[in-house]
């Protein structure tokens, strides 16, 4: 820990002991399931309604590039919440999960072993109490292995069914309808699985409260994934006919088959092919609807934060493991290197952290993990390769890495390094080039045009540096 950020966490930390009678901050993650980058109001989005993460953003700093590095799976989720806990980047990720997948499978009884370099046994090492509840989804190892105390555990995504998919149809009945409980999904259970969230959150924090030791919360709602159900005072709220159509929108992207999303893909059944403005009207609708009632439930936590009287010493950090398109491109999944689906909100609120403060220096969600360490006034272990967000936030630096990478599978590779992005899918030998400063839509390609020449190629010779970074096993 550098310096001035030392000494800035021990006024803190003075603080804290004097009011709190604890020498460490409280951490509370908040982690949403597939919430786009721009799907809170106060970031300025023209419809969605989010008071409680309003909050946040008024509270915070707020990272408005904040990216993942893709997927080694269809299931998205999966690599990018192992990489937050491993803090390793993408491929790196994936070998220490299956390193530690066959550890597990020989001397199962040594799971703390094991497991003694992910992020909550790290915490733990560190005199914190660890809490968990919601969607783990995790390469490698169980959540019982690495939380001391567990709420409901939940799968990949709530059960869903056939009447999900393949809707609405120019001219035909929609038989979904988003707020009856009756098609289970989110409801499984007999409960919205985000109430449920939210009221083991509260519980929590009541229990963490009345005790000494700082606590460590990682608390993962499965909302906003499909099925996007919310209750009907919510759906109300988004009639369909005012919802917006991406500026990005297309019926159909021309590459979707070349770069692994075709229209068999799970993510991309949700809505007929081509696509329609009716469609991705009415997926919205149910898009922000899900999102405001997930945003009520932060509520009830950062509520219950407050009425513990411990507030002052805890830091929030806010992101989701990745965005999603929900037609944009003619996308509806997270599958592609696009903005909308490789980035996601990233908040964090705590002492010393400046509010209404918006940071556009490109990180990834990933640095959460070294950020908490950090305020936690440990030691990041050599093997963590995302960086503390910490000297952004206090100045110190403007930039936190060289480039940005992301990939899926063996079918996309992109690069981003200031306001340009390259995207490559290598099985149809397709490369694209954008702007983002003049096109942040991501709609004109100017890979063809050869002013540009010089440009590519300084973004190829930097995606070579990152594979080998990243440990990309396609060279």
């Amino acid at each position: 820990m550098k310096p001035v950020r030392f000494c800035i966490f021990l006024v803190f930390a003075f603080l804290s002991v004097l009011v709190y009678g604890q020498e460490k901050p409280n951490i509370i993650l908040i982690l949403a399931d597939d919430q786009a980058p721009d799907t809170i109001s106060a970031l300025g989005h023209p419809h969605i309604k989010t008071p409680n993460l309003d909050r946040l953003v008024e509270a915070g700093t707020t990272f408005t590039n904040a990216y993942s590095q893709g997927a080694n799976q269809p299931a998205v989720c999966v690599p990018s919440r192992t990489m937050l806990n491993t803090g390793r980047f993408l491929w790196r990720a994936r070998n220490r999960a299956t390193e530690i997948s066959r550890q597990m499978e020989r001397t199962p009884e040594q799971a703390a072993e094991h497991t003694s370099d992910v992020w909550s046994s790290l915490m733990r090492q560190g005199g914190y109490t660890t809490y968990f509840v919601g969607k783990w989804h995790v390469q490698g190892f169980k959540v019982q292995d690495v939380f001391e105390h567990l709420g409901t555990i939940r799968g990949g995504m709530p059960p869903s069914m056939d009447l999900a998919y393949n809707r609405p149809r120019e001219g035909a009945n929609n038989p979904w309808t988003p707020y009856e409980s009756r098609f289970q999904g989110h409801w499984h259970g007999g409960k919205h699985w985000a109430e449920v969230f939210s009221d083991e959150s509260v519980r929590f924090i009541e229990e963490a409260a009345a005790k000494s030791e700082p606590f460590f919360m990682y608390l993962a709602s499965n909302s906003p994934h499909d099925p996007r159900q919310a209750p009907k005072e919510y759906v109300d709220m988004y009639p369909v006919e005012d919802m917006d159509v991406p500026a990005n929108f297309l019926p159909e992207y021309p590459h979707k088959d070349v770069m692994g999303c075709p229209s068999s893909l799970r993510d991309e059944r949700l809505a007929p092919f081509p696509r329609t403005e009716l469609a991705v009207r009415t997926h919205r609708r149910e898009y922000y609807a899900i999102i405001s009632h997930l945003d009520s439930q932060v509520g009830q936590i950062l509520d219950a934060l407050e009425k513990s009287g411990k507030k002052n010493s805890t830091y929030i950090f806010y992101t989701a493991d990745q965005g999603l398109a929900v037609g944009a491109h003619g996308l509806f999944g997270k599958q592609n290197m696009f903005e909308h689906s490789m980035k996601s909100p990233l908040i964090v609120v705590g002492p010393g952290i400046p509010g209404k403060k918006k940071i556009e220096t490109p990180v990834y969600l990933q640095d959460i993990m070294p950020t908490s360490l950090e305020v936690a006034g440990m030691e990041i272990p050599k093997h963590v390769q995302f960086k503390s967000l910490l000297p952004l936030i206090n100045g110190e630096r403007d930039e936190q890495y060289e480039a940005i990478y992301g990939a899926y599978m063996d079918r996309q590779r992109m690069v981003r390094k200031g306001d340009f992005k390259l995207i490559l899918y290598p099985q149809g030998d397709v490369q694209i080039l954008y702007d983002l400063k003049n096109d942040p839509h991501e709609t004109t390609d100017l890979a063809k045009n050869p002013e540009y020449a010089d440009k590519i190629t300084e973004l190829q010779q930097e995606l070579a540096r990152l594979k080998k970074e990243t440990g990309d096993p396609v060279r």
